[in-house]
């Protein structure tokens, strides 16, 4: 799976923002045709994203596009133009506001069509699809199974907070009122136990409060913590922070590649099934949560410290 944890958001309507988000340490980064982008500027922005895509050097990113929402009158004209022409620069589209499964089989029908006519190999493009509604986490199962295409939901929280009527006007902090609990755990839970059911990624949305470190660090860990892959960033200032929350300490990394390292002596050399490493015992639920924390970790591009050494 593509690298994550920090998926910057430029408006295609700056080009300066575009140049200076290529030597950016995000590990993805998105070109926004819809909501950072006035309506009146929307085609200008289209060629300033195909300008930039095919320009620009964006080695060792994610490159995404997002286009605007299916209910409007730009989005056809998005893909087509970005597709044809910077459809072999660009890893997936990100497809706001989907509702339904209707919403992702559209775009990628759109997409296999552009492909053939362009000679771009067929289903190249991966799919974003953003939750934004409460329409969309109704059906959020069904937008998960609707393409081989699509690799990620993300939620979008601004949009579905207005959605359902929660009562504030700061995006990613606790509502007014509510003292106990977290108001948004219930919505991450069910986008990622979706995403996680069809082999997808799931990414958290921004935090607007660009200036408050403390507040973004401190909303990205809840997600990271329930294993989320990643979180929106709208300021090069969130990029380290978002990388480190989402990346494995050096002490986890180590003994996830510890306990898979040791599973695998213990099971083909001595054909052991549960053993005690240390103080703690591993068996096959054990090397399965540490290839989840050691594929973080080399995805993060850590470098192991130590090894194991069989018992002699």
């Amino acid at each position: 799976m593509r690298a994550r944890r920090s998926c910057l958001a430029v408006p295609g309507s700056n080009p300066r923002f575009l140049e200076k988000a290529q030597g950016l340490a995000a590990d993805e980064v998105f070109l926004d045709l819809e909501d950072s982008v006035a309506p009146g500027a929307k085609d200008e922005a289209r060629r300033n994203v195909v300008a930039a895509l095919r320009e620009g050097d964006w080695t060792g990113k994610t490159v995404v596009v997002r286009v605007n929402d299916l209910t409007t009158r730009w989005t056809y004209r998005d893909v087509i133009e970005v597709v044809e022409g910077a459809g072999d620069r660009l890893d997936c589209l990100m497809l706001p506001k989907a509702a339904d499964a209707s919403h992702v089989a559209w775009l990628d029908t759109l997409l296999g069509q552009i492909e053939r006519a362009t000679g771009l190999p067929e289903g190249g493009i991966g799919i974003e699809a953003q939750i934004e509604d409460a329409r969309g986490l109704v059906n959020v199962d069904d937008i998960a199974a609707s393409s081989p295409r699509l690799e990620t939901l993300v939620f979008g929280p601004a949009d579905f907070m207005a959605s359902i009527g929660m009562r504030t006007l700061v995006v990613g902090e606790q509502p007014p009122g509510y003292g106990e609990g977290d108001a948004y755990h219930y919505i991450l839970m069910r986008i990622l136990m979706a995403a996680r059911a069809h082999g997808l990624q799931a990414v958290d949305g921004p935090y607007l409060q660009i200036r408050d470190l403390e507040g973004f660090r401190r909303v990205a860990m809840r997600s990271a913590a329930l294993g989320f892959d990643g979180k929106w960033v709208l300021h090069p200032s969130q990029v380290e922070a978002a990388n480190e929350v989402f990346s494995p300490s050096q002490e986890d990394y180590d003994h996830a590649e510890l306990i898979l390292d040791a599973y695998e002596y213990y099971t083909t050399v001595e054909k052991r099934g549960a053993v005690m490493l240390g103080n703690e015992m591993i068996d096959e639920a054990s090397r399965k949560m540490a290839l989840v924390v050691a594929a973080k970790g080399r995805a993060a591009g850590l470098t192991r410290s130590g090894s194991f050494t069989p018992p002699s």
